[in-house]
């Protein structure tokens, strides 16, 4: 009988220790929904806030990296003071602006969180770059113009999402990514 007992309790034992695993967590965005952004630029900058909520997470730290990415158009000035428009948009970005929430902010699984990225284009550039009649001209008078909205989430070191949204035209306004 004590032979059974110690038999049956090492394979209990055994049948624990080399199971797998269960994993708690199985994150995604509450009520099926994904992050929304709002984008506000001015001039040359130009300032995002993305909201979302997540449920099914674990309890490590959430990093969030919003990425953004654009176009500018200056004037061109000469030497003189004149201005004349500029004929070329000029890239911008991308930038990347890191968020970390700590694992002890996540209640029962759940997140809210806002994430912010800014984007700035130069206050000048070459003449060559906006398009100038000659190298006697500099671009100045920066109109930025978001085109490209990249957050992806991560806990524990493992990519959770990558959403995004772009448009070679400009994002503006309210701006829902998709996941």
């Amino acid at each position: 009988m004590r032979k059974t007992f110690a038999v049956l309790a090492a394979l209990f034992i055994a049948l624990f220790a080399y199971a797998p695993s269960a994993q708690a967590a199985s994150p995604h965005f509450k009520n099926g929904g994904t992050p929304v952004c709002q984008v506000t630029t001015s001039g040359g900058t130009s300032s995002t806030s993305c909201t979302g909520s997540l449920a099914g997470l674990g309890n490590g730290d959430v990093v969030i990296n919003t990425t953004l990415s654009g176009t500018a158009v200056y004037q061109c000035q000469n030497q003189g003071g004149n201005i004349a428009p500029g004929q070329n948009k000029v890239l911008v970005g991308p930038t990347t602006t890191p968020t970390t929430i700590p694992g002890g902010d996540i209640k029962n699984g759940n997140l809210t969180y806002t994430a912010l990225g800014s984007l700035t284009a130069p206050s000048t550039v070459s003449a060559t770059a906006a398009g100038c009649p000659n190298s006697n001209w500099t671009g100045v008078n920066p109109v930025l113009t978001v085109t490209s909205i990249t957050e992806t989430i991560s806990q524990g070191g493992v990519l959770l999402f990558t959403c995004s949204a772009s448009n070679p035209n400009g994002l503006s306004g309210t701006v829902a990514l998709t996941c």
